[in-house]
């Protein structure tokens, strides 16, 4: 067959150019619509969230009752804050008023000039939507109901009638939008919305004073805000299915320890560890006052809260956010929480001590074959006793549970990662023998007494100490019965527990369990060193803890008086372990896993 004429070619290669030139303009003019998976690629840049349309679908969602006078006020103030030429929806919820025999003429004259009021309300930046309930629901129905998200760019402005919101309160919100949600390198999934109240108490009996400097403008907090709250769709999708599964199955919110009108946000946040974004604008300025009417938080008018922020604040700059790794982070009761602290290196071991209360002792807990249930259970005795010098010793990087502890502040070394990165290899339960030996001598190094246990213990006590040790000229313990081990800091400690004589511990470590079968099966740290003194020689006293422990198969609660610890075989299985605690009345979690009280501590 003859080949097709040159011209043939020529006129193919036109065609196919011009196919490819309408494909490239077609996707150039219309990218790929906003999602967690690009989250930066085409938005506008967050320190201009005027200069285009958003890349996110916003709605206010007002929640009114019987207030006529602070409906208008709070529709009023909504629509005269800048927008930029973007949709936002405006949604009235009006809740109906309570059929009761008196004063019916009037609620329903009051009832129907809210709606013709809400009706005629002039809304030019996006649907208006009035929805008027056939009963009264109440306050927390209508948080409740107010909104199901239907995508991930979907964001909701809750307020309620009483609130006035500043000019400026959107252009701060679509900013933190664009810098927290959509910029990859500042989202955290942890993070359920902002709140644009001034932060004024904190809730748990005995918390610490909100005491923030002048330069801290955004932080994060553990509570949520009613005053003005921005909603992340996916933490509030998550939040109603827990509360459907909760409500249905009769859980109650309880949060012992805790002054709460909204229980099941907060017992929520509390459960799975989410914060809110806030603001501290000084001068008890904000960008969202509400006016304190009387209604269901009020008996009579208390007056605004705080004074708004608006155009001639001019020592604000409200797009100056900073990036998250740089905000401070505070739990319920306004305790400084320090994320992220890991030590995947030896080194890195340094940088969590300085983090740690001086003139306190470190525990250390190695959590090897640890059932989750029994590791949150002890966190939830540690904060009980304002136990805070403690670290998490965990086998690997992979698990649920070390992101959790990260992310709410607990540290953690992980004694694999630091195991290669010694071109050291062995089983886990040698890994972290290991490691403890090293971690001791940091303990040291940084001027640290060491208490050295494994979960299955759980303090009693905040303090614990050897008192029928201290005319012992001995820097080394370990207990006959707790199988704890715990090391004196002092110079004298340090000159023995040096860099050699823990390379010697890790080298024999591994014949030494070994050629123990009962030290192979069920053997601890304490177990261990004290098998390797008894053959190198090392000093080391053997403590007779009766009184000072009591063992869980006892279950003496006549006892439990002076004892500052109780202890269980680790071969005791979980469910028998949580049997016997809460017969002691010291199984604290609840059925989603969190502390069933909030015992707040003076810092």
């Amino acid at each position: 067959m003859a080949p097709p004429p040159k011209k043939h070619y020529l006129s193919l290669l036109i065609l196919l150019s011009l196919f490819a030139l309408f494909i490239f303009s077609h996707y150039s003019l219309y990218p790929s619509s906003p999602s967690l998976s690009n989250p930066t690629s085409h938005f506008l840049s967050p320190q201009n969230p005027s200069s285009s349309s958003s890349p996110f679908t916003f709605t206010i969602k007002v929640l009114a009752f019987d207030r006529l006078p602070s409906l208008s006020r709070c529709l009023n103030s909504l629509s005269s804050a800048q927008y930029f030429g973007d949709t936002v929806n405006l949604h009235i919820f009006i809740d109906h008023f309570q059929n009761t025999s008196s004063d019916l003429d009037q609620k329903l004259e009051n009832s129907h000039k809210i709606l013709d009021f809400a009706d005629g309300f002039k809304w030019d930046f996006g649907q208006k939507l009035v929805h008027y309930r056939t009963v009264n629901v109440g306050l927390q129905a209508q948080w409740l109901e107010a909104w199901w998200p239907s995508s991930d760019d979907e964001f909701v402005f809750v307020v309620e009638d009483d609130l006035e919101v500043s000019p400026l309160y959107y252009k701060f919100l679509k900013g933190l939008i664009l810098n927290y949600y959509y910029n990859h390198s500042n989202f955290s999934p942890w993070i359920y919305g902002a709140s644009l109240q001034r932060p004024r108490f904190v809730p748990g009996k005995h918390g610490n004073k909100l005491n923030l400097d002048n330069e801290t403008r955004l932080f994060l907090y553990q509570l949520v805000g009613t005053w003005g709250q921005l909603l992340f769709p996916r933490p509030w999708k998550e939040f109603r299915l827990w509360y459907d599964d909760h409500k249905a199955k009769g859980i109650k919110p309880v949060l012992e320890g805790m002054r709460i009108w909204t229980p099941w946000f907060i017992k929520f946040l509390h459960s799975r560890g989410y914060f809110n974004i806030y603001t501290n604008f000084l001068h008890e300025r904000a960008l969202s006052v509400s006016h304190r009417d009387a209604g269901v938080n009020y008996g009579k008018r208390a007056g605004p809260d705080s004074e708004l922020l608006d155009e001639k604040s001019h020592d604000i700059n409200l797009l100056e956010m900073q990036s998250l790794s740089k905000l401070q982070w505070y739990d319920f009761c306004f305790k400084r929480l320090l994320p992220g602290r890991i030590a995947n290196k030896l080194d890195e071991v340094d940088s969590i001590l300085h983090t740690m209360e001086q003139q306190k002792p470190v525990v250390l807990v190695g959590l090897l074959k640890s059932s989750e249930a029994i590791v949150r259970n002890l966190i939830c005795q540690f904060e009980k006793l304002d136990i805070r010098n403690y670290i998490f010793l965990i086998p690997n990087s992979k698990s649920d549970l070390l992101h959790d502890l990260l992310r709410r502040g607990h540290p953690v070394i992980v004694t694999h990662d630091i195991i290669e990165a010694s071109k050291m290899s062995s089983s886990e339960s040698i890994n972290e023998l290991v490691v403890k030996a090293y971690v001791i001598k940091k303990c040291l190094e940084s001027d640290f007494d060491s208490w050295v246990v494994d979960s299955n213990m759980l303090p009693l006590s905040s303090t614990p100490h050897l008192d029928s040790t201290d005319s012992i000229e001995s820097n080394f313990f370990v207990s006959k019965s707790s199988k704890f081990f715990f090391v004196r800091s002092s110079s004298s400690s340090l000159r023995v527990w040096n860099e050699r004589f823990v390379q010697k511990f890790a080298r024999n470590v591994e014949s030494l369990v070994s050629e123990d079968s009962l030290l192979k099966m069920k053997g601890n740290f304490a177990d261990v060193v004290e098998k390797f003194a008894k053959k190198h020689e090392f000093r080391l006293k053997i403590v007779d803890d009766i009184g000072f422990s009591l063992k869980l198969a006892e279950r003496n609660q006549s006892l439990l008086t002076n004892t500052k610890m109780i202890s269980w075989s680790p071969e005791t299985d979980a469910d028998s372990v949580q049997k016997h605690l809460e017969e002691l009345g010291m199984w604290i979690i609840d059925s989603d896993s969190s502390c069933k009280a909030v015992i707040c501590h003076r810092s």
